[in-house]
């Protein structure tokens, strides 16, 4: 990839495939496609995340009133993904561009080996030119490993093939000082330096009720992608030529900046991996984390949440509550409850053995703050 071009992941809602109504939009769908094709062959990297298999399976069977269980939209998303991919395959052949189907849960990109195979599979269709679409494996994902929408899902894949832009199509302008429909007066938010506690109260809830993201969730995906030192948009899917302007520098939307610069490829997983614990810290370990690049040692914990084996990836909570790292845990959690608040010197006295000074040691620890 040379020096002009990027590397760009799309998410598109179904309120954007679907123009509010019960149906696929095939127009609306094609003015995205296009803009993607313009980007790919001015030599931009591509990847769509896209939303809709199962609006595209409720089409399909005639708009059947299943509730709201999960084996239902399971096999809605069953259904419609097929009829999806259809659409889309045919819209971009028309660009002569191949496309392929990639479905993935949080499982793989939480494990490391699924981890790389999934960066390997997604980089390897880029390089050959072919546009890969993600969508969520609602059709076998569970509540415990699925991602729950696919904005966070656009976000983990955006950390994870290390893009330059993370763009969200939604039907709204993107994020404002309220709710634009009960508040006249709300301003469009054009640019966010960090996501803090005043943002989350503007996100609110979900704009429409046609798809499992809102305001929330795409707070959650910018903020994820940030982390991971991406850039990311949301901006509005009917929005004339918006990818095209993004992707040329305009602004559009909401853009908020990255916290960092890429992070090396080890810690970029300790971001996207499901933590399975939580150490709680008091504020000298918080100093030493933040301020010194400290290990974590076993004296400034205070309290150990959850059920853990040891080289697990765990969360470390400062004391009011924030999460300020991720890192893979020398100690097992009846191990770390037994060590909080010891010395380093005095672990083998407590335990017996001992695998090293720190509980999470500072090369296989990422700070979130």
């Amino acid at each position: 990839m040379s020096s002009n071009t990027q590397r760009l992941i799309v998410k598109v809602g179904t309120s954007v495939l679907t123009g509010g109504t019960p149906r696929l939009n095939r127009q609306r769908m094609l003015t995205v496609v296009e803009q993607i094709a313009r980007l790919h062959q001015d030599g931009h990297e591509l990847i769509l995340v896209s939303s809709g298999a199962v609006a595209a399976g409720r089409e399909r069977l005639g708009f059947p009133d299943l509730g709201a269980a999960v084996p239902a939209k399971q096999m809605l998303s069953a259904v419609g993904q097929s009829r999806l991919m259809q659409i889309y395959s045919e819209l971009f052949d028309i660009f002569e561009i191949a496309v392929a189907q990639v479905l993935l849960t949080r499982e793989d990109v939480g494990e490391r080996a699924r981890f790389l195979n999934a960066r390997d599979t997604l980089t390897t269709l880029i390089e050959h030119r072919i546009v890969p679409i993600i969508n969520e494996n609602d059709t076998i994902a569970t509540h415990e490993i699925r991602v729950g929408d696919n904005d966070n899902l656009s976000a983990l894949v955006a950390t994870l093939i290390e893009a330059d832009k993370l763009i969200l199509l939604t039907d709204q302008p993107g994020l404002f000082t309220a709710d634009p429909r009960r508040d006249a007066s709300a301003q469009l938010i054009q640019r966010v330096e960090k996501i803090d506690a005043d943002l989350w109260t503007r996100a609110g809830g979900s704009f429409t009720g046609l798809g499992t993201g809102g305001m929330v969730t795409k707070l959650q995906a910018a903020q994820l992608a940030a982390r991971g030192g991406v850039v990311t948009y949301i901006a509005e899917g009917k929005a004339p030529d918006a990818l095209l302007r993004i992707a040329a520098g305009e602004s559009v939307g909401t853009r908020f900046e990255a916290e960092a610069a890429h992070i090396e490829n080890r810690k970029r997983w300790l971001l996207v991996e499901r933590t399975r614990g939580a150490l709680h810290v008091d504020a000298g370990a918080v100093r030493a984390l933040v301020e010194k690049g400290a290990s974590l040692l076993p004296i400034g914990i205070r309290r150990v949440e959850g059920k853990f084996e040891r080289g697990m990836t765990v969360a470390v909570i400062a004391p009011d509550g924030t999460e300020i790292a991720h890192g893979l845990t020398s100690y097992d959690s009846d191990d770390a409850a037994r060590l909080c608040g010891v010395k380093s010197a005095q672990i083998m006295e407590v335990l017996g053995y001992s695998y090293g000074d720190a509980i999470i040691h500072r090369n296989n620890m990422l700070l979130l703050k």
